[in-house]
């Protein structure tokens, strides 16, 4: 009894300094981790460390220069009577009496009530289907079956409008492929191509063939975040796959979705112009202007240019208000959006 009492003694008398040893190290520890998350490169340290990848950057930063942030100069023109033979400089001075020209003009407001129309759609019935398409893909066990399907539905991204416009021609058309064979049957034939009533059909159609495989790109990269831990731990648990969908893949896609949803609603008025431009005249103008053809009729063809130029200044400004309500929303929802909360 003497000797394990005096054996307790001795183990007390070694562990007693551990304790202040243990926290002067941790407080160490913390001061360190303090000092290095304060102590930050000066910038000539950095840029001399980062040269490579400022340089590789050089390009694109030149690319938004010229072709974005340069031409926004140019939106002066928009509160003049601007003539391209006397310039900037020496058109007169009107004020806002381009944009009051513009709330007037009851085709400006068909134009814009087409747009935002055909956007509405198309956030509906085809925002969703590159999401839907990327789940597809991603459940597809054998890579090389995989990545046959991603070529295949890649492809039309590569394909201009008019090629994408001439396909559905032949295939909808009235001398197109489906009319002819509901004509061997004893149908009528369909023509889809200059129905006005179903041109919003055909439109989101076609830009699905076109661009939902090349939109499942960001969304299987988000897939690929997803910790593969998670499906297995669900799957011990007895959660079926679509629990499994629900309750892991899409809350993992959430911040995407969002992020991605709120760039679309920021470009809400800008629906595209060749695609629409192709076809304006085969359905007619009621169906088929949207502000981008808009702006092309009224400015290049009869030079009216600061009236084209008040109408883009518009649909800019308007495209920058819904990102930044859409961005406070997705903060009042708890994601972070394009930009974190000030």
């Amino acid at each position: 009894m003497p000797e394990n009492h005096a054996t307790t003694d001795v183990a007390g008398d070694l562990s007693a300094p551990a304790t202040p040893v243990t926290a002067s190290a941790d407080g160490a520890g913390a001061s360190a981790a303090a000092g290095a998350g304060t102590d930050r490169p000066p910038l000539r340290a950095r840029l001399r460390r980062d040269w490579p990848l400022l340089l590789m950057t050089l390009p694109a930063i030149g690319l938004l220069a010229v072709f974005y942030y340069v031409p926004i100069m140019g939106s002066v023109i928009a509160f003049q009577d601007y003539s391209p033979y006397v310039g900037i400089k020496e058109s007169p001075w009107v004020g806002l009496a381009n944009f009051q020209w513009l709330i007037l003009d009851a085709s400006f407001w068909d134009a814009t009530l087409n747009t935002l129309g055909i956007t509405t759609f198309q956030l509906f019935f085809y925002f969703p289907v590159p999401i839907l398409l990327a789940i597809l893909l991603d459940s597809v066990v054998r890579p090389r079956l995989r990545l046959f399907i991603q070529s295949v539905v890649y492809m039309p991204h590569f394909f201009s409008w008019v090629l994408v416009v001439t396909l559905f021609q032949q295939m909808f058309g009235g001398a197109g492929l489906i009319s002819q064979i509901l004509r061997d049957h004893g149908y009528e034939g369909l023509d889809l191509m200059t129905n006005p009533d179903t041109f919003l059909l055909l439109v989101t159609g076609e830009t699905i063939w076109k661009d939902a495989g090349w939109g499942t790109i960001i969304f299987l990269a988000a897939l690929a975040a997803i910790d593969q831990n998670l499906y297995e731990a669900a799957a011990v648990d007895g959660a079926s796959r679509w629990k499994r969908l629900w309750h892991i893949t899409l809350p993992g896609l959430r911040p995407v979705v969002i992020l991605l949803l709120i760039l679309r609603l920021g470009d809400a008025l800008n629906v595209g112009f060749e695609q629409f431009f192709l076809q304006r005249d085969a359905v007619g103008r009621d169906a088929a202007e949207v502000l981008d053809t808009f702006v092309y009729w009224r400015t290049l063809l009869t030079g009216e240019w600061s009236y084209g130029a008040a109408a883009g200044l518009v649909k800019g400004v308007v495209g920058l208000i819904l990102i930044v309500i859409a961005n406070k929303v997705a903060h009042r929802f708890g994601e972070q959006g394009i930009y974190k909360k000030s």
